[in-house]
């Protein structure tokens, strides 16, 4: 027996009770990002009779919700009814370094929540959650309700502004001349690393609604001048041709084997015999452990279970997906705490 084990106290209710009803702390933090209270506590404590009418909410319940923030950690109680931000609560502000509020309205809004619920389906059957639920893909769903879409892209800008710092601390893209962002969104990614890379230049791919604001994103940065937008479907149409690199976040997680192998076979036809292959995206250990990291990446993974019908993969799965598709593996770089990510790297075949 290992001594933490000998040391640790025994199981009981009050330790596992948190966990089982986790759900209640994020349907809390949910409904303070929807009625926008981080935005008016943004100049200081304000009653909860101030708060209830500017969000026109019932006062009595909403100071209960109030004091749930407090008690998590989102608010200060300061005095008898009346409530601050904490740092962590102003995490909740749209567009403040290291905002959360999109990740926060994304995975506890109705999509995402009623897929969860149908977890248990995907278990028994191996299908999509979502599916089930809704009657069509993720995507299809995103396409139909235009609300549903903007918080989703925005949290996924959101989740790679976070990422991006350590990404381009670990891998060294000042070796290519070109970059082409495959599945880029509106440019937050490769705006970040043309921004840290002088010289460098890029080229930002997606659907027009995903590359919808990549203008903007880029003319923010100062990268405007070294980076192109280019609409279309990874499935369906070619890619910019003769990058030194083609990167793909988050992407290939989205989908199953399939389908992954389609996105990286049409990478490698537009990629001249040079060029490299790079996913970031979480790698699963063999074995998981009890820890932080492990934890976000099982649970993205369950995610994608319930979602979207991808799934996250291990280095011997990744490998295995980059032979399908006419690549070799050739190194996977860590970004290191406090992200879950590396970069996978392959090379045409």
């Amino acid at each position: 027996m290992k001594p933490a084990e000998r040391e640790s106290p025994p199981p009981s209710a009050s330790s596992v009770f948190p966990m089982i009803t986790a759900y209640m702390t994020s349907q809390v933090i949910y409904v303070a990002a929807r009625l926008g209270i981080a935005e008016l506590l943004a100049d200081g404590a304000q009653s909860g009779d101030e708060l209830a009418r500017a969000t026109g909410t019932h006062a009595p319940s909403l100071r209960r919700l109030l004091r749930g923030l407090a008690v998590v950690g989102v608010l200060d109680e300061v005095e008898p009814g009346r409530f601050a931000l904490t740092p962590f609560g102003a995490l909740l502000r749209p567009g403040v370094p290291g905002s959360v509020r999109n990740l926060a309205l994304l995975f506890v809004d109705e999509p995402v929540w009623r897929a969860w619920g149908g977890l248990l389906h995907s278990v028994r059957t191996g299908e999509t959650a979502f599916d089930h639920v809704f009657g069509m893909g993720t995507f299809d769903y995103f396409a139909q309700n235009p609300e549903a879409a903007a918080i989703f892209h925005e949290a996924m800008t959101e989740g790679t502004r976070w990422a991006a710092p350590a990404v381009i601390a670990a891998y060294d893209f000042s070796r290519f001349r070109t970059v082409v962002d495959v599945g880029g969104g509106n440019g937050t990614l490769i705006a970040a690393i043309l921004a840290a890379t002088p010289g460098l230049r890029g080229t930002v791919f997606d659907l027009p609604i995903g590359v919808e604001g990549a203008r903007r994103h880029l003319e923010a940065a100062g990268v405007a001048d070294r980076c192109q937008v280019v609409e279309g479907d990874f499935f369906r149409q070619p890619l910019p041709g003769g990058a030194d690199a083609y990167l793909l976040k988050s992407v290939i997680h989205d989908w199953d084997d399939e389908r992954s192998v389609a996105i990286l076979e049409n990478c490698r036809r537009a990629m001249p015999a040079h060029a490299k292959l790079l996913l970031v995206e979480p790698v699963l250990p063999a074995s998981v452990e009890r820890c932080e990291a492990h934890q976000r990446m099982m649970m993205s993974d369950l995610n994608m279970l319930a979602v979207a019908g991808g799934r996250e993969r291990t280095e011997a799965e990744f490998r295995a997906l980059f032979t399908a598709a006419g690549f070799g593996l050739s190194a996977v770089v860590p970004a290191g705490a406090p992200s879950i990510y590396s970069v996978i790297e392959g090379a045409p075949k």
